[in-house]
This record gives C-alpha cells, sequence and structure tokens, in this order.
C-alpha cells in the first residue's frame, strides 16, 4: 500500500504503511522537509503497519532533527511505541 502525506502548516498526516516500499521515500520527504520548517509534526494515527525499515526511518529523521536542533514531534495511535523506540537509541 502506499503512503500517503497530506499537510497542513508544519503538521504532516500520515496514511498508509511505513514499510520496506516506503521507507525509503518517506524518510528522504521529512529529511529535506526537516531541514526546510522549523518545526515538524507528524501525525500516525491514520498509519497501518511500521516495520523495521520504517522505524529504522524515523531514527534517522529523529537523529537528523536532535543533530540540526530542530523540534520532532510524533502524535498519534501508536507515537508511544515509536517514542519508546527513539528513546531506546539516546
Amino acid at each position: 500500500m502506499a503512503l500517503k502525506i497530506l499537510r497542513n502548516d508544519n503538521t504532516f498526516t500520515l496514511e498508509g504503511q511505513i514499510d520496506a516500499t516506503t521507507a525509503s521515500s518517506f524518510q528522504t520527504h521529512f529529511n529535506i522537509t526537516l531541514n526546510t520548517l522549523e518545526n515538524l509534526t507528524i501525525d500516525i494515527n491514520k498509519v497501518t503497519q511500521i516495520d523495521a525499515k520504517g522505524m529504522n526511518a524515523f531514527k534517522v529523521i529523529y537523529n537528523n532533527a536532535k543533530s540540526w536542533d530542530k523540534p520532532f514531534v510524533i502524535v498519534g495511535l501508536g507515537c508511544k511505541d515509536v517514542y519508546e523506540e527513539l528513546l531506546s537509541i539516546a
């Protein structure tokens, strides 16, 4: 399933799966986006699956946000699990 990205100001709502087929483009898109915005919020409420490749993409974006000193927030159902995974690498 394709990943759909909808934007409302600095909040991006994701619909679909973040998996081996979408993770690379997801990571590229949000690294570029993060570089151009002051802050970034990703709403994962409509994400149906995040596999290991998808989680790795989140980790890369998270690490870039930290190194670029940019606020990065994940909201929606399942965000606690994603945050716990991200914090385990900190």
